[in-house]
């Protein structure tokens, strides 16, 4: 299976690296500057789980790009994602299996638009990866899985192509059955914990801490359950619970990405995140105040780094 990883970065690159130090035929498309820092220094991963140095990965750039590959893994930020799909337009042949690991569920809107949605699975990740100021890609927990499927539940024979192609390669490879509904409990979590630690700039932990932190918290999960009850995808108990627990926890020092994004004073995904949710609120729209707040928080600070620049 021929497989084109979208990105080096801390996702395209872990997951492709590992793909491609087992012995898979991956390909990464990328910008020219990463592609001649791969080609000088190689693809370097340092992880928990073990290094990986390929001195020379197959790149191609969107310029170089012309044929077609039986599986395009899209690992990129929402905010590049219209350019991205523009570029991958000469890798999906009629047969290629687009799998995106966006968060949210707005991607799925944009790539069935453009490509079908017969090619598109469903899918996500669950890793702390970065790259960092010399090309190399830290692995910075003991999570690293990623979960695919068809969209309707199917276990077609491209799933069973595709998982045979992404396990025993040294991450966790997870084929779902019920990957849509994956998707929106990792949303729920994510929309939670992204508005809550941004509003306080501050950690799952130091916001517990705080008078009121707890009550919020759980009022702003409340806002997004209500949204995916709207939604006809409501998260089972065991996943609320894991989800409570998250957010939740005394002394976490966990945070959101897009919090991370916002002190470093970069591009954010509000409106994938937490705009998109407010959208498919349907009817619940006047019944989630905190969600409203916090998409007018991120939109302020979109509007100020704008301005800024």
């Amino acid at each position: 299976m021929r497989i084109l990883m979208v990105g080096a970065g801390g996702v395209g690159g872990y997951f492709g690296g590992r793909l491609a130090a087992a012995g898979r035929d991956v390909t990464f498309l990328v910008r020219e500057a990463r592609a001649a820092t791969l080609a000088r220094d190689g693809l370097r991963v340092r992880s928990p789980f073990g290094d990986i140095d390929l001195p020379s990965p197959q790149t191609v750039t969107r310029d170089t790009l012309t044929t077609a590959f039986d599986l395009v893994i899209v690992g990129c930020k929402a905010y590049d994602l219209a350019p991205v799909i523009d570029d991958i337009v000469p890798a999906v042949g009629p047969d290629t299996a687009v799998l995106p690991l966006l968060n949210g569920m707005a991607h799925l809107d944009a790539l069935d638009a453009r490509f079908g949605a017969a090619r598109v699975l469903g899918g996500q990740c669950h890793i702390a990866a970065t790259l960092d100021g010399e090309g190399v890609i830290r692995h910075l927990n003991r999570t690293h899985s990623l979960t695919f499927g068809e969209r309707d539940g199917s276990d077609s024979a491209r799933m069973q192509r595709i998982t045979a192609a992404l396990s025993n390669t040294g991450f966790d490879a997870r084929p779902s059955g019920h990957i849509v509904q994956d998707m929106w409990d990792k949303w729920v979590f994510l929309a939670t914990l992204a508005g809550v630690t941004c509003l306080m700039r501050a950690s799952v932990g130091d916001i517990m801490a705080a008078p009121g932190g707890r009550e919020i918290t759980l009022e702003l999960l409340g806002n997004c359950l209500a949204v995916a009850a709207e939604a006809g995808h409501a998260p089972d108990e065991a996943a609320n619970e894991r989800t409570r627990q998250s957010l939740t926890e005394p002394g976490s020092t966990l945070t959101a990405s897009m919090l991370r994004d916002i002190q470093r004073r970069g591009p954010i995904e509000a409106d994938h995140i937490v705009g998109d949710m407010i959208e498919r609120a349907g009817r619940r729209r006047a019944s989630i105040p905190l969600l409203h707040i916090a998409y007018a928080h991120l939109k302020a600070y979109e509007a100020s780094r704008l301005r800024a620049s």
